[in-house]
């Protein structure tokens, strides 16, 4: 019995991680019952990034000394920015200003802070790398839930290479930073060309690729058959759990019919990556944007409402860094305020940071340029930049600043806005609980509060951010 259950664990492991028991999605409506009379889904996309993000990077270089008296003492305050310059580092994202927001003072002492967080910052509760730590569904997939898809959610990552989570799977698919349920890890795709084989493998042009789909399949159908024949002959817990793999099968093979119902959208918007994403050798900007190919194609095509990007680990190591392109980056020595090649460690968090924007750019841009409805793809889209961590390298958990970006269809009051909410321990002080909870029950789950609780903060902690509805 056990060697059969390793047998399928490392068969379905095989086929793309996203199979895995306690990992595969759930059976799912076509998109035409999802949204009767064609109306757009909202999707959500989670980038966040270690080593923290400081605060003091966040704030405009415009503002004045009543605005800078605020944000030193961290009072509460909000600014429109339509007359202040963004910090040099978000320029990219200057042509977007209506849809920005610079959000402080959330905090997040409940999650696991430090050198890694795992799926902490997205279900705020206490994690670690192993699966018992995980508590519930991080809050990617409470919305995939709420905007159900064929694949329901896909997680990119640049996974750390000098320890942390998913050691050693630079290129292959590990587990990630996000939970589809309790004791339920994730399991993330670390590079673009892994990525593409297995999300858009039922189009591809290639031969040897659809040989390999069919034979997919047909072990998917034996094993599906095989499992619910031995199921009635067992009872108790065994009986349940074989039950539960064949289940698990069964609807990998529902989510495959239902992307090849979407062929033809799937094939026109499969990502052609250049062979420099495909490189064993490729520098992490590279592969960064690799991943935002895979993204944008599997949104566009309609695959996933909600991806979870894990643009940087502390553990990875980064190349092709503007002016040392060659070297390979400790981010924990940057954390620790070394100069690296030459650089200082805050010049290195500049250009990378930047870097990210860039991303964040290419993203919003490119569903600009989509016609969706009345409108355009991101008129429905909320995107989250944010560090994993808290505010800095050695993270208290006082601070997660957030840059978010929103389309005109978001039901949050988002949108050339700097915000600074009220500070840890002072009355109003919201917490990334508050956040999510806000998040979730603007798009339809009632939950009453999201996450844990802070113990240190003797204030009411409960519900959304009643501010941000509109």
């Amino acid at each position: 019995m056990n060697k059969r259950r390793e047998f399928l664990r490392n068969a379905f492991l095989a086929m793309g991680g996203l199979s895995l028991p306690g990992s595969v999605p759930r059976l799912l409506a076509s998109p035409l019952t999802i949204n009767p009379g064609g109306k757009a889904p909202m999707r959500f996309i989670f980038m966040h990034r270690g080593n923290g993000l400081f605060p003091k990077v966040m704030v405009p270089p415009s503002f004045g000394k009543n605005e800078m008296d605020l944000e030193n003492r961290k009072a509460a305050y909000q600014v429109d920015l339509d007359k202040h310059t963004l910090p040099e580092w978000m320029s990219p994202l200057e042509a977007h200003k209506e849809n920005l927001t610079i959000l402080q003072g959330l905090s997040g002492k409940m999650c696991t802070t430090g050198h890694h967080s795992w799926c902490s910052s997205l279900g705020v509760y206490k994690a670690n790398e192993r699966a018992g730590s995980i508590k519930w569904a991080t809050v990617d997939f409470e919305l995939a839930k709420l905007f159900p898809s064929p694949m329901e959610h896909i997680e990119l990552a640049c996974f750390p290479t000098g320890g942390g989570n998913a050691r050693g799977s630079l290129d292959g698919i590990a587990k990630g930073f996000s939970a589809r349920g309790p004791q339920q890890p994730n399991y993330a795709f670390g590079g673009p060309g892994i990525a593409v084989d297995e999300i858009f493998k039922s189009v591809s042009a290639n031969k040897n690729d659809q040989i390999k789909y069919q034979l997919e399949r047909r072990v998917l159908e034996f094993a599906a058959g095989n499992e619910t024949e031995l199921a009635k002959h067992l009872a108790g817990i065994e009986k349940q759990k074989v039950g539960n793999y064949a289940s698990s099968i069964e609807d990998i093979r529902e989510r495959d019919r239902k992307i090849d119902m979407m062929a033809d959208s799937v094939r026109k918007h499969a990502p052609k990556l250049d062979s420099k994403y495909l490189s064993n050798d490729m520098n992490t900007y590279v592969r960064q944007f690799g991943h935002t190919e895979v993204l944008l194609a599997s949104l566009i095509s309609g695959l996933t409402n909600v991806v979870a990007f894990t643009v940087d680990e502390l553990g990875h190591e980064y190349t092709g860094i503007p002016g040392i392109e060659k070297e390979k980056v400790n981010m924990h020595d940057v954390g620790h305020g070394k100069v690296i090649a030459g650089m200082a460690a805050d010049e290195i968090r500049h250009r990378t940071e930047n870097h990210h924007m860039e991303l964040v750019n290419m993203i919003v841009t490119r569903l600009k340029s989509v016609p969706e409805g009345d409108g355009t793809m991101f008129d429905n889209t909320m995107l989250c930049y944010f560090p994993d961590s808290g505010e800095t390298h050695h993270s208290h958990g006082t601070e997660f600043p957030f840059v978010i970006m929103a389309g005109k269809n978001t039901k949050l009051a988002l949108g050339r806005r700097y915000i600074r909410l009220p500070n840890w321990g002072d009355a109003g002080h919201k917490t990334l609980g508050n956040f999510y909870t806000t998040i979730l029950n603007a798009y339809g789950n009632p939950i009453k509060h999201y996450g844990d609780f802070d113990p240190g903060l003797k204030i009411d902690q409960t519900g959304p951010i009643k501010e941000f509805f509109i």
